[in-house]
């Protein structure tokens, strides 16, 4: 996607050619800035500590990880190490395991003297998936908006809720949720945004929004507590969010506060669609809300804020009681009933076992 009219992917070769350059995504929407990883364990600071964050992008940069560890020892212990500590970095986003166990297939059974070059090409060919499966959605997507748009009157708004940040800045180009946005958008229809600014790191109002602006995409940022309030009043037309894992019989794991938005368009009748790109697809878990692990981040995020003052400085400042408890569960899961259908690179598809394993009988 474009940056003051230049292209950017998230995560590119440096130019010295294996080094690994990201955009910092934690000093967004007010500095845009970008960091070099040249470890495997900077790429795994990167993930744990949200520089760059995402299910699909967290796969492409611990990919990208294992491809410089194996440039500083391509042993059989260095491939192992590498392994654990990148997985260890985020639990929920099965992204990331599945982007580790595919360079591990390629990987181990090359001597270490292949093992580099290797991991270059497949990071970079997962990368390049990434990119292809968004374009995907968005042409899948695309035809949900289009439809929605032919029931209303000509060239009326179609109204779209999303909720945190799918975009492109989730992902290697396109983004998600955003992909059928960007796809509609770029071929004329008169799209609008709802932005949830999504709390605790404001992921939305942070990165979705400042997307959105670079790409012309008309947008309003909300506070996370409005989209029922919308829906009640006919304001939204359709509802898109990503995914961080999808299990088997559809239950969706994502943003928290996900699930809050699912109930009210349930109770609206609001369509509520899920883009799912097929990495994200979990098998080996049926029941997300008892099975999926729910990570817990640090407190701080909830009880500390970011952002530019007066004068044009970036502050961090404290907005709860000192001493006051501070949970921060950073996601949720949207049982199946609640999802009217799954935007994949493979169409739309029912949020149900039989309809995802029929896209993707691989992924058994």
């Amino acid at each position: 996607m474009n940056v003051n009219g230049r292209h950017y992917r998230t995560i590119w070769l440096n130019e010295n050619g294996w080094a690994v350059d990201i955009i910092d995504q934690t000093k967004f929407p007010h500095v845009f800035e970008t960091v070099t990883l040249r470890t495997a364990e900077d790429a795994a600071v990167a993930i744990k500590d949200m520089l760059v964050r995402g299910a699909p992008l967290i796969g492409v940069t611990a990919a990208y990880g294992m491809a410089l560890a194996m440039r500083q020892d391509a042993s059989d212990q260095a491939l192992r190490q590498a392994y654990e500590l990148l997985v260890a970095t985020r639990p929920t986003a099965i992204n990331l395991k599945w982007a580790l166990d595919e360079m591990t297939r390629v990987l181990k059974p090359l001597p270490p003297s292949s093992r580099a070059a290797a991991a270059y090409a497949r990071a970079a060919g997962i990368a390049d998936e990434d990119v292809a499966i968004n374009q995907a959605i968005g042409r899948n997507g695309l035809e949900i908006i289009a439809g929605i748009a032919a029931q209303k009157e000509p060239g009326a708004v179609i109204n779209i809720l999303t909720h945190c940040n799918a975009g492109w800045l989730a992902t290697v180009d396109w983004g998600t949720a955003t992909a059928p946005i960007y796809t509609a958008h770029d071929k004329g229809l008169p799209i609008h945004v709802w932005v949830d600014e999504t709390r605790p790191r404001n992921q939305g109002a942070s990165l979705t929004a400042w997307e959105l602006l670079h790409h012309g995409v008309p947008h309003t940022v909300i506070p996370d507590n409005t989209g029922g309030h919308l829906m009640q009043h006919g304001l939204v037309d359709m509802a898109i969010v990503g995914t961080d894992r999808t299990t088997a019989q559809g239950d969706v794991c994502n943003k928290i506060g996900t699930y809050l938005k699912a109930l009210a368009a349930h109770d609206n009748g609001v369509p509520f669609y899920v883009a799912l790109p097929s990495p994200t697809i979990d098998f080996q878990v049926v029941d997300g809300v008892k099975e999926i692990p729910i990570e817990q981040r640090s407190g701080h995020e909830v009880s500390h804020m970011t952002g530019r003052t007066g004068d044009g400085r970036i502050e961090t400042v404290e907005i709860v009681p000192k001493g006051s408890k501070v949970a921060n569960y950073a996601f949720d899961v949207t049982p199946a009933k609640y999802v009217t259908g799954l935007i994949t690179e493979r169409g739309v598809i029912a949020a149900n076992r039989e309809a995802i394993a029929t896209a993707f009988p691989e992924r058994i």
